[in-house]
């Protein structure tokens, strides 16, 4: 795509892939310009979601971004904290974050998934104003969604190797597999 293609993307809106009843619906902070201009989530080329989906056994195999669809037959799910796309997160304001929380929070209340997991733990502690949170599950639930924070999957994110996050994001699956009781 030429740099043109790609701010053009920004007044794009990215459409979720939902259902009702979900095991985990996956939360990014918001689309980055590569998802806009394609219309799938976390499609730049650098970010490390599908791999990571698929090495901690969300998946059988790792997903295009353009199959993103497909994760609804595995009781999964993608939304954002913000619609709105930008090159970096960044760009992002305050009110936007709390505004996202309060949309995200009325979208869980109506779909129910079993987990909501926001990834990136500063979009999470700004939306749902919970300054001390850290990566893992949270005390705070959206009715019956019990919440994961993971680690954010974009290339720019060096803090975590894709090794780490897999294993991390293979924590919550196998929370989310034991059922609800747990």
């Amino acid at each position: 795509m030429t740099p043109d293609e790609l701010e053009a993307a920004r007044d794009r809106v990215i459409d979720d892939v939902v259902a009702g009843g979900l095991s985990v619906l996956f939360c990014g902070i918001n689309p980055g310009l590569m998802s806009a201009a394609t219309g799938h989530h976390f499609a730049r080329p650098g970010n490390r979601f599908w791999p990571v989906l698929h090495r901690s056994g969300f998946t059988p195999r790792q997903l295009q971004p353009a199959e993103q669809r497909e994760l609804l037959a595995h009781g999964l799910g993608i939304t954002n904290v913000v619609a709105r796309a930008t090159a970096r997160a960044d760009e992002l304001t305050r009110e936007e974050y709390v505004a996202g929380g309060r949309l995200l929070t009325a979208k869980v209340e109506r779909l129910e998934p079993r987990w909501l997991a926001v990834v990136g733990v500063m979009a999470y502690r700004t939306a749902f104003d919970e300054r001390s949170a850290r990566v893992g599950r949270q005390d705070r639930t959206i009715g019956t969604t019990r919440i994961w924070v993971l680690p954010n999957p974009s290339g720019l994110n060096a803090h975590w190797s894709t090794a780490a996050m897999a294993d991390e994001y293979a924590v919550l699956r196998e929370a989310a597999e034991l059922g609800p009781e747990d």
